[in-house]
């Protein structure tokens, strides 16, 4: 079976489409500041990203490990399955290294977030006026930052739908891939079992012929052997002068 046509090619290449997305969305993460609600989003949808590409992930191992059983019936040797383990492996590595980096930095800016709200909860039990007046200050500046980003995000949250729109297309089309290949594995399956079943009852029949056959020509003496012989060449004598002198 070529590459084009063997479905694990096939999934392979969705998951490694996949991969690259998650990879770019990763590299798109590690700019943005840490305290913004933009990295926040953004980690929800890796996390999420990271999850659905392990499960199809794992998918696949179950393909080959059922591939395993019987190699020369799906046309593949020992040297194809080791290659399609490794790339699993190398797959569910890279998978792993990005989720665990978001988790870090997600645990980090939780701590961080812990740090400055402490920090603005002192300013506040301050009772000087100018503290307060900077107070005021500082909100006003942030209520202003975050309305001019505010634009900003909209347009990469709307960049950001479209991406998961395709990765979500994506994981039906695997998702249907991989159900497929199961129901063709457990039809194979079945065909194999029937026909286990089939030769089975065909040589338990004809043991038992073989053996009625043997009990039939023990019970025959050599004088009732030779009567059936004669009664044979007198038949053929009738039938030959019936068919051809009459």
């Amino acid at each position: 079976m070529s590459s084009a046509q063997d479905p694990f090619y096939i999934v392979k290449e969705e998951i490694q489409e996949s991969i690259d997305k998650l990879q770019s969305s990763f590299h798109q993460w590690e700019r943005i500041s840490s305290d913004s609600g933009e990295q926040v989003r953004l980690t929800k949808e890796l996390l999420a990203a990271c999850e659905s590409i392990e499960w199809q992930v794992d998918e696949l191992d179950k393909a080959i490990s059922v591939a395993a059983r019987d190699p020369s019936w799906y046309g593949i040797d020992e040297a194809e399955l080791e290659k399609r383990r490794r790339w699993t492996s190398t797959a569910r590595t890279q998978v792993g290294n990005v989720k665990k980096a978001v988790v870090a930095g997600k645990e980090l800016n939780l701590s961080g977030t812990a740090s400055v709200n402490g920090m603005r909860r002192e300013l506040m039990r301050m009772p000087d006026a100018q503290q307060t007046d900077k107070s005021n200050q500082y909100t006003q500046d942030n209520d202003d930052f975050i309305q001019s980003e505010s634009d900003r995000q909209m347009l990469l949250i709307k960049q950001q739908d479209d991406e998961l729109d395709e990765l979500s297309a994506s994981v039906e089309r695997i998702g249907g891939v991989g159900l497929t290949i199961h129901e063709e594995l457990l039809a194979q399956e079945r065909i194999i079992d029937d026909l286990d079943t089939e030769m089975d009852t065909t040589s338990n029949r004809l043991d038992f012929v073989q053996k009625k056959v043997a009990m039939v020509m023990k019970k025959a003496s050599a004088k009732g052997q030779l009567m059936m012989i004669v009664f044979l060449i007198v038949l053929f004598i009738i039938l030959f002068v019936l068919v051809f002198l009459t």
